[in-house]
């Protein structure tokens, strides 16, 4: 969990960040009123981008209401219908998870108020605005290239390839989307070469570090040869590495111990592990271009008097890799911090 002095490097490196970019269209508008309803802010992604949400809507002179529900669904239930009882123009959340997004933007709805949610999308999607990433996709793509090099292994070894997953917390639809991603990729190798890989590993994480620490610890002692691991996160690189740096197998590529390796958001410490070659590859959310179309899309909404926006906006994502890292690491918001010294907060 982040510290303060981190929260507060990190709010100056995306202040400065966003001093560089153009964010779309800004909307000419009279101040609003934007309630912005949270989770605790645990990894680099949330913490970048509330900020980038709430300086840019400052910044452009709206009034933003802050809400922390601290990861309990039912207290951020009743903080919205605080935010829809002070009459706000337009609310934007980041739910607890899929079940409870929905019951939010029912509510937000029945009262006529525009609701956009960001990144952690409602398991109805049908309504309000759902910026999201694709999560299968973009998971596809760092898995494909870590199987890439197992294949290579197999060939080579003729051993089965032993993988494990380290599973979000499946209440969210980003992790049963990752999850999906993870074995589409599997199963796409084990009919092409039969074989190839072994049954997967599933390692429950919640999203909670304590509780992946625990299970891969359990994980790795029952099975010492796996050799192939994606994390549903990137923010749980550390707690993978203080599980298998005592077994000697957090080591570089080229090593013959090095695990291969993926994750998933493209944060500040993946950026450093694949330059370090310890990682090979992270599926990337483009955060700023989800705040971007977040914000654009709400502001849209209540300029048009458009009180009920439905809409699925999608952000692709891709892959950053050992093999591309040299020229679109530039594109990683991760990177975008590593290399302003968040690491060194």
């Amino acid at each position: 969990m982040f510290n303060k002095l981190t929260k507060h490097g990190i709010a100056l490196i995306v202040v400065a960040l966003l001093a560089t970019m153009m964010f779309g269209t800004t909307l000419a508008q009279d101040k609003l009123t934007i309630c912005f309803g949270f989770q605790d802010l645990e990894t680099e992604f949330w913490v970048a981008g509330h900020k980038a949400i709430t300086e840019t809507l400052r910044e452009q002179g709206h009034e933003v209401l802050e809400y922390n529900a601290n990861e309990n669904p039912d207290r951020q239930l009743e903080q919205v219908r605080e935010c829809i009882a002070q009459g706000v123009d337009g609310i934007i959340i980041i739910p607890q998870d899929g079940d409870s997004a929905v019951t939010i933007i029912n509510e937000a709805q029945d009262a006529d108020i525009p609701i956009a949610v960001f990144n952690r999308p409602p398991n109805d999607r049908s309504k309000g605005i759902t910026v999201v990433a694709d999560n299968v996709s973009a998971t596809e793509q760092a898995v494909e290239f870590i199987a890439q090099k197992a294949l290579a292994k197999w060939e080579a070894t003729g051993k089965p390839i032993k993988p494990l997953i380290v599973v979000g917390a499946l209440q969210d639809t980003n992790a049963i989307g990752r999850r999906e991603g993870f074995f589409n990729v599997i199963n796409r190798y084990n009919e092409k070469y039969p074989g190839m890989f072994a049954d997967p590993i599933e390692v429950a994480s919640e999203w909670d570090a304590a509780t992946a620490l625990a299970n891969l610890e359990a994980a790795i002692t029952a099975n010492p040869d796996v050799d192939f691991l994606y994390t549903s996160s990137d923010f749980l690189f550390p707690t993978i590495r203080s599980v298998l740096e005592p077994r000697g197998k957090w080591v570089p590529m080229g090593d013959p111990n090095h695990v291969l390796m993926a994750g998933l958001d493209g944060d500040a410490t993946a950026c450093m592990l694949i330059e370090q070659g310890l990682v090979d590859a992270t599926g990337v959310q483009n955060l700023f271009y989800e705040a971007e179309l977040t914000m654009n899309r709400l502001l849209q909404a209540v300029e048009e008097g458009d009180t009920q926006p439905n809409e699925v906006l999608l952000d692709p994502g891709f892959a950053l890799t050992a093999g591309n890292f040299i020229w679109q690491s530039d594109d990683m918001w991760g990177c975008k911090l590593y290399r302003e010294g968040f690491l060194d907060q």
